[in-house]
């Protein structure tokens, strides 16, 4: 069902020789990104009407408008199954004071008597927000992406996600994203929702559509989705800020003999029912314990859904892995070297081990962090970076919809204090145009020190 991969024995390569040993799902977004060209340049150019037919083509449904009225945004918040609401609530409300406390203040430093540099921090103006609907739907998601732009500040707030095919005739869901998408829209304030998916999603925000049922374009587009929305969203780059071209979804166990293999057996199985493609990779010193999760996966897999089409591609394919290292230290070096979206330590002495993490996108602590806590009610963020990614990118934060400026302010004498050293950076680097714009304000002289 899971394959191993054996890295006992031998010295650990460095770097990328050892990224390359251990499992990946390939990821292909260049090879995406010519095939979302021509969608999003027809979006650029006939608006609403190509989101309709690529809605048709995509989605099987009929659309007459994109927009979501905002009655239908109360109606699905009043049918919403009240233990659905109850959770959709608490995990809002978690995931506010996580975000809240994020926010930046301005800092102004005195550089010299005269001489400040204000760090300001401004939130973008507009941002279009992407929440899945195909295989899955996920009103988490809505709120991993508009709880932390709302506690940035941003004052304008679009959300897109794939209209649904309907239920039964007549059913007045039909072509609107799914009810609960809606309804924790609702929930949170957003009126602005548009039955769009993939690509062609990115570039109705991305360009911006006219007519009543228009869209006014985003200075920024987040949220997951499928390959052709991460293509879609580096088509973009420049011309819109994006947090990042989020692949599928990946789960890493750092474990020792001390942890529980149902335990492990069940995040291995939480990650992989997400997509065929999703990654789940146990990393563990102990055969005992591969030996122990190898059958556990077997009766818990049986006893779950979407088990043929999500799950055992998920385990089975060249992405998922048990890895097998010395010990704890060597663990720590590939967990590293792999950089997960979500990594689970479950080890002796788990909260030291997690704070020798350098490359991962949220870490989870011990047997009672599972990452499925992430996904919904821990608080944290669970719109992270995939792929790798995490030895350079971060998490969906306040943060990602913060701009930092900076304001110099400076007086005569303080800048008649530093003019020498200007203008003879400037003259070092042959730009004396620079070195004149502050010789100007002085008599065309450079002030005595």
């Amino acid at each position: 069902m899971i394959s191993r991969i054996d890295l006992r024995g031998d010295a650990l390569p460095e770097g990328a020789a050892l990224r390359d040993l251990l499992p990946r799902a390939e990821f292909d977004v260049e090879a995406a990104l010519e095939k979302v060209r021509p969608i999003c340049e027809d979006v650029h150019h006939r608006g609403t009407a190509a989101l309709i037919d690529y809605a048709e083509k995509f989605d099987g449904v009929t659309l007459t408008q994109v927009r979501v009225p905002r009655a239908a945004l109360t109606e699905a918040l009043e049918q919403l199954d009240p233990e659905v609401r109850a959770a959709l609530e608490e995990s809002i409300r978690r995931a506010r004071i996580v975000h809240r406390a994020q926010r930046r203040a301005e800092h102004i430093t005195q550089v010299v008597p005269g001489g400040t540099v204000t760090e300001k921090w401004v939130p973008v103006e507009r941002v279009g927000l992407y929440a899945p609907g195909g295989r899955s739907v996920y009103p988490s998601s809505v709120i991993m992406n508009v709880v932390p732009a709302q506690e940035a500040g941003v004052e304008s707030i679009a959300l897109a996600s794939p209209p649904q095919k309907p239920r039964f005739d007549g059913d007045p869901a039909g072509g609107r994203p799914h009810p609960t998408i809606l309804a924790a829209c609702a929930l949170l304030g957003i009126d602005e929702v548009y039955a769009a998916g993939g690509a062609q999603a990115v570039a109705m925000f991305a360009y911006g559509t006219s007519g009543p049922d228009g869209c006014a374009p985003a200075n920024m587009v987040t949220g997951p989705g499928n390959i052709w929305v991460a293509a879609a969203k580096r088509y973009f780059t420049g011309r819109i800020g994006i947090d990042t071209e989020a692949g599928p979804t990946e789960i890493a166990v750092l474990a020792d003999d001390t942890a529980d293999p149902v335990h492990v057996a069940a995040d291995l199985i939480s990650q992989a029912e997400h997509d065929p493609m999703a990654a789940a990779v146990l990393v563990t010193d102990s055969p005992e314990l591969a030996d122990a999760v190898e059958k556990e996966l077997e009766p818990q897999v049986a006893a779950t859904k979407h088990v043929v089409d999500r799950i055992l591609p998920a385990l089975g394919g060249k992405q998922s892995a048990i890895v097998l290292v010395d010990d704890i230290e060597a663990g720590l070096r590939v967990v590293n070297a792999y950089g997960a979206e979500h990594l689970e330590v479950q080890t002796t002495g788990a909260a030291a081990v997690a704070a020798r993490v350098r490359n991962a996108g949220a870490i989870f602590v011990g047997p009672w962090a599972p990452v499925s806590l992430g996904d919904y009610c821990a608080g944290s963020n669970h719109v992270l970076p995939t792929g790798g990614c995490a030895c350079h990118s971060s998490g969906l934060s306040v943060q990602s919809f913060l701009r930092g400026i900076h304001i110099v302010d400076y007086s005569r004498d303080a800048l008649a204090e530093v003019t020498h050293h200007v203008v003879t950076l400037a003259e070092a680097e042959d730009l004396p145009a620079h070195g004149a714009a502050m010789k100007a304000r002085f008599g065309w002289k450079v002030p005595q020190k």
